[in-house]
């Protein structure tokens, strides 16, 4: 995911854009799909390249919204996601925020280390002792690996994964944001008040 720092007046600019470039080119494509031999596959293309572009921007403006405040360093949050994310490397990331929570996890290993993309990404490279678990992030310090975290009770996708449960359980007991990268399919997410959220990448 491309980080992208921007006010709340920014973003909704942004997204007005891209909302009257998506119903201008919709029109467009109805109005052709009544000519013969006329093929939309590249019009219609474009229309998902900006939804997608769409997205980004609102993933970036939001996972900022949601973390800024307890962590300056949400932007290596961010460029970590993103390298595990190309690699499909499985990670899973719990960010505290107002309520404590060691108490719902299962201790792993203690880092009390400062954050950085390198280091989140090293620590979730397949094969690392540390890469099963949660990673715990408060302020500006990774505070432990390996955690175990509370399942969800809630009935979910049967498609979701144990990090995506986790996810979901941890979020649901606590204000904590997890972010998850899936193993499988590289795809970025994030869990806040027991709900999962995409995180789209934009076009580079």
């Amino acid at each position: 995911m491309r980080y992208e720092q921007m006010s709340e007046n920014a973003f909704k600019g942004k997204i007005q854009v891209y909302l009257e470039q998506i119903l201008g080119d919709a029109s467009l494509i109805l109005k052709a799909l009544h000519e013969k031999d006329q093929c939309l596959l590249c019009e219609l293309d474009e229309l998902g390249h900006i939804f997608q572009d769409m997205q980004g921007i609102a993933s970036s403006f939001y996972l900022q919204s949601y973390i800024e405040e307890f962590t300056p360093a949400f932007i290596e949050l961010a460029k970590a996601i993103k390298a595990l994310s190309e690699h499909k490397h499985g990670a899973l990331i719990v960010i505290e925020r107002a309520d404590p929570v060691e108490h719902f996890i299962q201790k792993g290993t203690s880092l009390h280390a400062e954050i950085s993309a390198s280091l989140i990404e090293s620590i979730f490279f397949p094969g690392n002792p540390l890469h099963d678990g949660a990673l715990l992030v408060r302020e500006n310090k990774l505070v432990s690996a390996a955690n175990v975290l509370p399942l969800t009770t809630k009935e979910v996708d049967i498609h979701l994964g144990t990090r995506h449960r986790a996810a979901l359980g941890m979020s649901g007991y606590t204000d904590a944001l997890v972010l998850v990268v899936s193993e499988e399919t590289g795809k970025m997410s994030f869990a806040k008040d027991g709900v999962l959220y995409p995180l789209i990448s934009p076009r580079t």
